[in-house]
This record gives structure tokens, C-alpha cells and sequence, in this order.
């Protein structure tokens, strides 16, 4: 391993690559301003130092009706959810132009409407949607064709960076498995004291050696790759929180549940 690339991880932990941008930027979309988690940084040099509903209306319950008197019972309407408020529009074709690192999508390129979600690995909002949200959002949109689901990648700090990078060195194929895994497990790793050994150990699931793990973490044009696409949602499309969803180009900020998506997906049908 090269000085560059020792130093590396280093850079993983301190965050050097995305700090200026991040010291601007909340951690998480919180309207109710909750301080949002983040895991401690420490600052070794070595590689070892990445220790970095759905609510239904239940009709009353039947009661007992005197003979020969009829009473029309209608079913109490299920609450339609309200829709969240657009913070404005960006140009779609430009949304859609290629970007540093290849598309993670789902879904059918032609599909009527499109969600780009900006994300970051630690962001509590963000594995609340994707753990409460996402599978059935995908089960009833995206594979039935309405809804491309694109995910890019928006971390702000080092172990999101991290977490970003073992999901892009993840077999073909196995991105979101791996983002859903690390969503799943968050608590886990992401606030760890060792947050390289819990990354490792989850990584290892996904079938990384010890040797390709680190190879991951010390890919430096893989690092600027996701500080790119990070950087350009800030830049260009006014990516200030996570989650962010942009459905058709309608900006919309913070998490999202299974109603309310549904009800903006089914507005743009």
C-alpha cells in the first residue's frame, strides 16, 4: 500500500474531502429541529482509525338494531394523506444527466414518474424511510413500472462516505441489498466506538474479504467520486438535508411514509 493510499482512511476520518461543504449543511431533515446522530470521528492515521402507518378508519362496531328498522351504515372514509410542500422545482434533464458515478436505479427508464432520493449513510431520517417506507413504496410502484427510484449518494461524514464506498464495491447487483442491510443495522456501526471493525464484520455478510474491504476504503478516485455526486446535489440542485427526493423534479425535503409518497406518486400519474 502506497503513502496516498495509507493516508487515505486517514482523510475517511477526518473528513478533509467533504468537511466545507458539510459545515453548511444540516446532518438530517428534522422540522422539528431534533439534534440528528452522528458518529464520533476519532483521528488515528492508520486504517485501523475508521472507527468512524399507514393509518386506517375501522368502522364502528355494529350494534343492534331494533326489528324491522333499517340504518344505512356507510364505512368511514380512509383519511387522505396530505401532500408534503414542494420547495421548488429543478430542470429535469439536467437532474437527469450523468454525474460521477453510474445510476443506481430501479425500476423502468420510461416509468411515468421519477424519484432521485440524495441520502446519507448515518442520517437517522434516512434508515427510518428506507427500513418503514422504500419496500413498499417499490413493491407497489416501482415494480409495477410506475416509479424509477434513483438513489445518490450525499454523506456528511466520514462514515457515510465509508458506508457509500463498501455499497459501490458490493457484487454486481448488490448495492441497494447492501444499502438496506447497513439501514437495517445503522445503530450498529454507525455510532460505534469501532466503527471500521463493525463495518468489516457487516461487510464480511455481503461476502468482502478482509483484503477487499480494505481495498475498498482505500480507493481515493472512489472517494472524490462520491464527494462529487454529494457536492453537485448541493451545488446544482440545492441539496441541503436528508433525505431529499426530487419526484419529477419537484423538490421535497425529509422522510416520507407510505401514505404520503403514495398519495405524490398518485398526483403525478
Amino acid at each position: 500500500m502506497s503513502a496516498s493510499e495509507t493516508s487515505l482512511p486517514k482523510r475517511l476520518l477526518s473528513g478533509v474531502a467533504i468537511a466545507a461543504i458539510a459545515l453548511v449543511l444540516a446532518a438530517c431533515s428534522d422540522e422539528k429541529k431534533e439534534a440528528a446522530s452522528k458518529a464520533p470521528v476519532e483521528t488515528s492515521a492508520s486504517a485501523d482509525a475508521i472507527t468512524t402507518a399507514s393509518t386506517t378508519a375501522t368502522p364502528a362496531a355494529s350494534q343492534a338494531k331494533p326489528a324491522g328498522t333499517e340504518v344505512a351504515q356507510a364505512s368511514a372514509p380512509a383519511a387522505k394523506a396530505e401532500l408534503p410542500q414542494s420547495e421548488g422545482s429543478v430542470d429535469v434533464q439536467k437532474l437527469m444527466e450523468p454525474g460521477a458515478l453510474p445510476e443506481m436505479a430501479l425500476g423502468e427508464a420510461n416509468a411515468p414518474v421519477t424519484i432521485v432520493e440524495y441520502m446519507s449513510m448515518t442520517c437517522p431520517h434516512c434508515a427510518n424511510f428506507h427500513n418503514k417506507t422504500f419496500d413498499a413504496i417499490k413493491a407497489k410502484y416501482v415494480d409495477s413500472g410506475k416509479v424509477r427510484f434513483i438513489v445518490r449518494e450525499f454523506p456528511f461524514d466520514p462514515r457515510a462516505a465509508a458506508a457509500f464506498m463498501l455499497a459501490r464495491c458490493a457484487p454486481e447487483g448488490q448495492y441497494f441489498p447492501m444499502i438496506s442491510m447497513l439501514f437495517k443495522q445503522q445503530e450498529q456501526w454507525a455510532a460505534a466506538e469501532n466503527g471500521r471493525d463493525a463495518l468489516l464484520q457487516m461487510s464480511k455478510l455481503a461476502g468482502f474479504t478482509q483484503e477487499s474491504f480494505e481495498a475498498c476504503l482505500t480507493n481515493q478516485k472512489l472517494l472524490d467520486d462520491v464527494n462529487a455526486v454529494m457536492q453537485r446535489g448541493a451545488k446544482e440542485f440545492g441539496v441541503k438535508s436528508t433525505p431529499t427526493f426530487f419526484v419529477n423534479g419537484e423538490h421535497y425535503s425529509g422522510d416520507m411514509s407510505v401514505d404520503v409518497l403514495s398519495a405524490l406518486i398518485d398526483s403525478k400519474l
